[in-house]
């Protein structure tokens, strides 16, 4: 008789962005899938959830201090007493801290709980703010935890040397070789042609939500400084979010209305990011971007922030460039570089192999024994 497993996370997008080939590989094992999390998919644009036989609507909320989260800690706990599950995957702060609470009996039981992180708050280099209070959160409820799973190698070993329960890791969440691969040049063209891009455009695309720690306007800001010196550059902004407005309202500060195209949510990227010739990610925190994988598996180079995430991701100057984070200066200086770079092919075909770690395929052989009680890497 198969599993009954429960996923939780505090928006429902993240499920569908990242887990439904690990509940898609449950499903074919025979168990039962049930998801908890606050629907979030009117705003993600096609985003849909898929692998799952029960869906649970939970009212997190992102703001620890939100009230309406002790509703959603009374409404997990009923629903975990009463399905007697076997296994518990919980990931994203608020949704990790909430179901860990909620299922402290059902543990008591024999009910495995398995928190995924997809990068710690704290980290080399974080503000002492986020040690401060993210830290001891985590290192206190890993006493309330059976493993814990990290995407990145410095929050593995952050975690196995300070957290109270086994510390599992994988590279990344997964990304699909058969949907994010090199385009030929044929399929390049039609790609260029459909997103409005010219043969001697250097187009350049920034993936994620438009937010502070993702921080877009750095990228525009370096474009304005050196759209003189690139005429064909073209910045593709792929997300929604809180800032659009603001960076919008930029754009026209700095006159890059012909230069830069907010896209909005996509959920064909794959139609896109074989068609540029830079991926760029600008972001301060990171535990490892999907967009960059997405990037180098398509076998475009990639200009990225430094960070955990990225500094495992990039090989600064063999599959790309990083640049520090915030670094108005030091991007427009990868930009140029990156316009003129007589070896941007070879980068690509580096990053290129470097990804192959990083697929689904690869991230399931890690990760299913993990979830299923195999024993944590050492």
């Amino acid at each position: 008789m198969g599993k009954k497993i429960l996923y939780t996370a505090t928006v429902l997008s993240h499920i569908c962005q990242f887990h439904l080939p690990y509940l898609q590989a449950f499903q074919e094992r025979g168990d039962q899938v049930h998801v908890a999390a606050r629907d979030n998919l009117g705003e993600k644009n096609g985003l849909e959830l898929r692998y799952a036989d029960r869906y649970v609507p939970i009212p997190f909320q992102r703001s620890p201090k939100d009230p309406q989260n002790l509703e959603a800690y009374r409404r997990l706990k009923a629903l975990i007493e009463a399905e007697d599950y076997d296994l518990i995957v919980c990931n994203t702060p608020v949704g990790g801290i909430l179901t860990r609470l909620a299922a402290r009996g059902a543990r008591r039981k024999g009910t495995r709980v398995v928190y995924i992180a997809h990068g710690f708050h704290f980290y080399r280099g974080a503000p002492r703010k986020n040690w401060l209070v993210f830290y001891p959160l985590e290192r206190a409820f890993s006493r309330l935890t059976d493993l814990v799973v990290t995407i990145a190698e410095e929050d593995a070993a952050l975690a196995r040397a300070r957290f109270h329960c086994p510390v599992g890791h994988i590279h990344g969440i997964g990304v699909s070789p058969g949907r994010y691969r090199p385009a030929s040049p044929e399929e390049r063209a039609a790609m260029r042609g459909a997103e409005g891009l010219g043969p001697e455009d250097f187009a350049v695309l920034c993936t994620g939500e438009l937010n502070r720690n993702k921080d877009q306007a750095v990228l525009l800001r370096a474009a304005a400084r050196v759209r003189g010196e690139i005429p064909g550059l073209r910045a593709l902004l792929a997300g929604n979010g809180p800032l659009e407005g603001e960076l919008k309202a930029l754009c026209g500060e700095l006159g890059l209305e012909d230069t830069v195209r907010f896209l909005g949510y996509r959920t064909d990227l794959e139609k896109v990011a074989p068609a540029v010739d830079l991926i760029v990610s600008c972001s301060h925190r990171e535990g490892l971007g999907l967009n960059v994988i997405e990037g180098m598996l398509c076998g475009v180079p990639v200009v990225a922030s430094e960070n955990r995430g990225h500094r495992e991701l990039v090989a600064d100057g063999e599959s790309g460039l990083l640049f520090p984070a915030g670094g108005v200066d030091a991007l427009a200086g990868c930009l140029l570089r990156m316009s003129r770079e007589a070896d941007r092919e070879a980068m690509g075909r580096a990053g290129l192999e470097r990804a192959q770690a990083y697929t689904v395929p690869r991230v399931k052989e890690e990760l299913m024994p993990l979830l299923l009680g195999g024993t944590a890497d050492a």
